[in-house]
Parts: C-alpha cells; structure tokens; sequence
C-alpha cells in the first residue's frame, strides 16, 4: 500500500502588506489612543466599535477604486453557509472607519441622538500593493459629527485635535492645525471663470503649491512645464488672467487670521459661495479664539488644498513642525499626522437625504513615530518581576508571591519553564525586561526570608563600577518573606 506523501511545512512567514505587532509596540499605540481617547471622550464623543465586515453594497460609492469594482478591498462573495448571509452576497473588510459610520447613522438613525458625536479607533484593511511603510493593515483614530451643519462642529473637531496632539506629548509650538474651506476655492475657480471640466486639473495643479512654488504651479495652469527629468508636463490651459485668482488664493496667508480672511475676500472676488466659505472661516477663527485656541495651535491657512477634491466645506490638517533627520541625515519637518473636513452625502444614499457631517483622522503609526522621534515613545518597558522556582514541589509558594506583588499593583509572574538551569531563569527574566528578580530556596523557606535581585541595579554595577562601588551597592538583598513587597517597591520606586 502505498504512503501518503508529506504534506510540505508551510511558511512561518506574515504575507505581503501585513506585520505582527509585539509588546512594546502594543503598549506604546494603546497608551497613546488612551490618552486622545480621553480628550474625545471629555468633549462629549462617545466610543463606536463597528463590525470588521461590511456588505460591499453598504460600501458602495466608498470603495477605494471605484473603477475596478471590489478593487481596493479584501472581497468576497457569500457561500450557502446554515446561519450565514444569503448566497452570493458580496462582504469586505473595511477599508476606513467612515464608511461603517455612514452605515450607522443611517441603520440606527431613530435610535441615535442627533446630532450624532462618536469616535473610533481600530484596524481597516486596504487590498493595495504593498511598499516601504505602507501596509495592508494599519490602525485609523476618527472623531465625527453627523448631523450638524453648524461650522461650531468643524472649530470644535480643530480645537479638540489640537487638545489630542498636547495630550499625546506634542509640546504647543511643535504643530499646527491649520483650516482652510472648499468653499472659497469653489468661489476663487468662479472668479477665475474655470470650465466644469477643468476643475479636477486645477484642483490637482494647486496640490503641487509647496512642491514646485508659485511659478510651477502658474505654468502648470497655463501653458504647462518641464519636470526635473526634463519631461513636458501639459497645462490645464488657463490664461494668465484666469491664473491670478488661483495664485491669488494660495497666497493669502497673512500676518494673523483677520490678515488672510481680508486677503481671501478678494481672491474670491464677487463669488457668493466663496464669500460664504469666507464667513464660515471667520466663524471657525472667532471660535477657536472663544475656545482658547490661540493662532499659534490652529489658523486659517489657503494652503491646505489637499482634500478639497472630496470636502464641501472647512478642511484641516495637523501638521508637525518640529525637525527630525531623514535616512540620509537631513534635517525636514515632521510633516502632516491628521487631516479631515466636513463632507456631505455620507448618509444621503442610504436615506435619500442628506446629512451633514465633518470629521478628523489621525494617522496612528504617523503619530506614534512622530513621539517617538521626540523621545516621548519608544523607551524601554519594564517587564514583570520574575518568581524563580528553586524547588518545583514548593510552586505554591512561588505563586503565592507572585499573587501578593500583583495584589500590591506590581506586575509579577512565576518561571514557568524548566527549573532545572538557574543560570536560564536569570536569562530569561533579562530577556523579559525585568527590573527585579526573586529567589527563594528551601534554606531561605525555613528562615522566612526571600532574596530579592535588583536586575537593573546589577546590569549596571557589571558595565560600569569598581569592586568597591559593587561591595558598597549588593544588587542582591535578604528580606522577611512579609517585607517582599515593600523591598520589591522600593526597587521599582
């Protein structure tokens, strides 16, 4: 009879696009959305946690990649499962945290006050080609109002992320959050008197302000430019005359906020849209400064176009302005760690009408590198105390401590392999970060006492003090049995 043949072992191995997160890096992410929960939850957003999967038809308009349908989303279809959803529907992880929340408002629109303030934190999945730093799993941090049109929610959306990115450790001066309106753009491309199907272009030319300056993004609207590769980029086509609003526009900014409304007023020239685009910044402005939200936190700023293409009204980002150095030693700005705005229709297609709505993302691992570049993020993590096992037959005793330094608060756990190999315990309480490590053989049991290791105190002594110094500081110390805990405390301060 013949062997069945081995199946092949597969591959420990994470596929494309996905990364395992350990300890230290869980703690510092979780601490970290603690802390902006916290400054959510004190402005009176409450916490929503939506199902991993959507319908792909609750997704709809909000798929990635509207051109290649299910594109951009881990999809699949549904199997005649006992339980399950009807066969041959179409499910998908979600991609954002925006889309569950269109679906939300509108499934449980009776039951939700309204306006409707809740913030989300947690895992979306996007079916994208992979890269250096970006991945198929990343974390999003969103706070939404749903059902205000009112643009005292959008000032409060930029106060309250101003308030997150201080609770976080970001010092005031570090960032900005800076506002600027669709609307005054929709105002600036009526004076200059842009076609329909020429808005895309110009929208797309003005992203590339802070790239290429003021006379790129001139040539880039009129009569086009060569690239740094020497390669001819065309021209949306406008004439110069019809350029001078735009230009105009992404000039305004101003000494302070009075400055750059006044300049943005004529930019937008007789528009009444732009006009009232301008009123709602002059709003948000008055707010923010009733809020206690000086210019030097948030300020109007034409120079956030990014997102125009998607929001209707107030648009902000927060941007870091402090310097770190990049892989090849150069000093740039941090850069951008949140954007948002406030957008219409997110409710509209479920319900046939519409529902304002404006919110904020953070960028989660953005953010976290961005403190840990500051030195607030990425320290060591003590690891628990270890309980050595001298004696397997006495694991009760062994346990017992471990639960009295937890009861104490202290983070505590008995050796849980092979006690045979002293020398391996020690190795494995260093592996697992441990400031204090905890011995009692049976001569110990019997005098009541227990030895209590200063790992941290010992790890230093051996790089760097003198025989004398190393006599003068034991790391090691005997103590009553009942005094384990205080000497534990004392250690860990």
């Amino acid at each position: 009879m013949a062997k069945d043949k081995k199946q092949p072992r597969p591959k420990a191995e994470t596929p494309k696009g996905f990364r395992d997160y350990f300890g230290q890096d869980v703690t510092e992410r979780r601490d970290m959305l603690d802390r902006i929960a916290q400054v959510y939850h004190r402005h009176g957003f409450d916490p929503l946690e939506t199902s991993a999967v959507e319908t792909v038809e609750a997704l709809g308009k909000f798929l990635p990649d509207v051109d290649r349908p299910n594109a951009g989303v881990f999809a699949w279809q549904e199997e005649a499962v006992p339980g399950g959803g009807t066969a041959g529907d179409w499910l998908a992880l979600r991609y954002d945290l925006t889309a569950p929340l269109a679906r939300v408002a509108a499934q449980y629109r009776n039951d939700l006050p309204s306006p409707y303030r809740r913030f989300a934190m947690g895992p979306v999945w996007r079916n994208e080609k992979p890269g250096p730093g970006r991945f198929r799993q990343f974390y999003q941090c969103d706070a939404d109002t749903v059902g205000s049109a009112s643009v005292a929610a959008d000032a409060e959306i930029c106060g309250m992320l101003a308030d997150a990115l201080e609770a976080v450790g970001i010092d005031r001066g570090d960032y900005l959050v800076r506002i600027n309106n669709r609307k005054v753009l929709n105002g600036v491309l009526e004076a200059a008197q842009v076609r329909e199907d020429q808005a895309e272009d110009v929208l797309r030319q003005i992203d590339k302000f802070d790239k290429v300056g003021r006379e790129g993004v001139l040539a880039l609207l009129t009569t086009g430019r060569l690239d740094d590769s020497g390669a001819r980029i065309d021209g949306v086509g406008l004439s110069e005359a019809q350029a001078g609003p735009v230009l105009a526009f992404l000039e305004a900014k101003g000494a302070d906020n009075a400055a750059t409304l006044d300049n943005l007023s004529a930019a937008v020239g007789g528009s009444a849209i732009g006009a009232e685009g301008v009123d709602e910044l002059r709003q948000i402005a008055t707010m923010l400064a009733a809020m206690g939200v000086a210019e030097d936190r948030a300020v109007i700023d034409p120079a956030v176009v990014r997102g125009l293409g998607y929001y209707t009204g107030p648009v902000f980002e927060a941007e870091l302005t402090f310097e770190i150095l990049d892989e090849k030693g150069r000093k740039r700005q941090f850069g951008s760690v949140a954007g948002g705005g406030r957008y219409d229709g997110l409710v509209e297609r479920f319900t046939g009408q519409k529902v304002p709505a404006t919110g904020v993302s953070i960028g989660v691992d953005r953010l976290l590198a961005a403190l840990r570049a500051k030195g607030l993020a990425g320290a060591e993590v003590a690891g628990p105390v270890v309980v050595t096992v001298m004696d397997r037959d006495r694991m009760s005793d062994y346990q017992s401590m471990a639960a009295d330094l937890r009861a104490a608060g202290i983070r505590a756990e008995v050796y849980l392999g092979n006690p045979k190999n002293f020398g391996n315990q020690l190795k494995y309480a260093d592996k697992r970060g441990a400031p204090v490590a905890i011995i009692q053989g049976g001569d110990e049991a019997e005098r009541g006492v227990v030895q209590v290791k200063d790992l941290i105190l010992g790890a230093k002594i051996a790089a760097e003090a003198s025989v004398e110094e190393w006599k003068s500081q034991p790391a090691q110390t005997e103590v009553a049995r009942a005094d384990l805990v205080a000497e534990v405390r004392r250690i860990i301060g």
